[in-house]
């Protein structure tokens, strides 16, 4: 006599059929998402790679790492194709008289490197974040700690929420007309500081907030009956255990700070500029110079001058330090966010 059927078991079905198509297409759409990336992400790896690294000792392309972008000349000398920046181009025609009638072919931020664009980049994403978590992380303890749920509040919260849509071409207008021309302050780092942290604020508003809410009410409730105050409790008690989710919100906003070309093309940004920020006389108008930056050079070299074999070069070069460099302060916050979990974990 056969088993009785168990009431349990999986039967097939129309339903099982689809639900295992339907399983399907959305593990078939994330391995295409994952290979399209890994793709382009590889192909940047490859070509800046090949750039940023070379087969001799010390085997990386210091010049590049190191100098400013300078044009390209070539031109044939004693049988010799010659491929020389413009200092060294200016040095070879002075030492070489002849050479100014030999023509030559020049080709714009095709020669020297891209330190100046590392170092601003680096200074505006500092900057931009410091501001952005001091203002974001204060309105956070505001609406989570203080404030009464009320009408206003929830506007607030909705206002924080739309904000997160607005294209980032519209902050780099409103920090043009606000930071740029009402206040005075001229293509700056300070203009392009607050123009970047007021584009990433209802992130790390939103994401601190959340942080604070995952505290244990226990922590709040314990601090006061002890007879501190709600500041006391708030600095010792909340704030610690919620900075990993804090730095969390950091490293959401160190990408797309970093990676943003609009805004500071209008607030911070130059083409080229021949001195480096804290080449000044006085020491407060470090604030007030502009810096070339990773993301608007790939910009300018990609989109504003004729495209060429030594151009394509530079192309993937920067875009190789750029996610290096996006990578390395991202990793930073992430292992800063572990050591804080680690140590307030409850």
């Amino acid at each position: 006599m056969p088993a009785p059927a168990h009431p349990f078991v999986r039967r097939s079905g129309g339903a099982r059929r689809l639900e295992s198509v339907v399983f399907w297409i959305f593990r078939a759409a994330a391995y295409l998402i994952l290979v399209c990336g890994a793709a382009v992400f590889l192909d940047i790896v490859v070509k800046g790679g090949a750039t940023v690294f070379q087969t001799r000792a010390p085997f990386v392309n210091v010049a590049f790492l190191t100098e400013a972008p300078e044009s390209l000349y070539v031109f044939e000398w004693e049988g010799r194709q010659m491929r020389l920046g413009d200092r060294e181009y200016r040095a070879f025609k002075e030492a070489h008289p002849a050479a100014a009638a030999v023509p030559a072919e020049s080709y714009v931020y095709s020669s020297g490197g891209i330190f100046p664009c590392i170092v601003g980049t680096l200074l505006l994403v500092v900057g931009s974040m410091s501001i952005a978590l001091f203002l974001g992380v204060c309105a956070a303890i505001y609406l989570n700690e203080y404030a009464r749920d009320g009408r206003f509040i929830r506007f607030v919260r909705l206002a924080i929420l739309n904000l997160a849509g607005v294209p980032s071409i519209v902050f780099g207008l409103f920090g043009f007309g606000m930071f740029v021309i009402f206040f005075g302050w001229n293509v700056s780092l300070l203009a392009g500081w607050f123009t970047l942290a007021f584009m990433v604020l209802p992130v790390v508003i939103t994401a601190s907030e959340e942080a604070l809410k995952a505290v244990p009410i226990g922590f709040r409730a314990g601090s006061l009956a002890l007879g501190a105050t709600k500041w006391q409790t708030i600095w010792r008690n909340v704030l610690p255990y919620a900075l990993p989710g804090i730095l969390t919100s950091s490293i959401l906003g160190i990408a797309r700070v970093a990676g943003e070309t609009a805004p500071i093309m209008f607030t911070a940004a130059y083409v080229v500029r021949d001195q480096l920020p804290w080449q000044v006389e006085r020491a407060m108008d470090v604030l007030f110079q502009g810096v070339m930056a990773l993301p608007y050079h790939i910009y300018v070299v990609s989109s504003k001058i004729p495209q060429n074999e030594f151009t394509e070069r530079v192309q993937y070069g920067t875009a190789f330090v750029f996610l290096a460099l996006v990578a390395l302060i991202a990793t930073t916050s992430i292992v800063l966010r572990n050591r804080l979990r680690a140590r307030y974990k409850w």
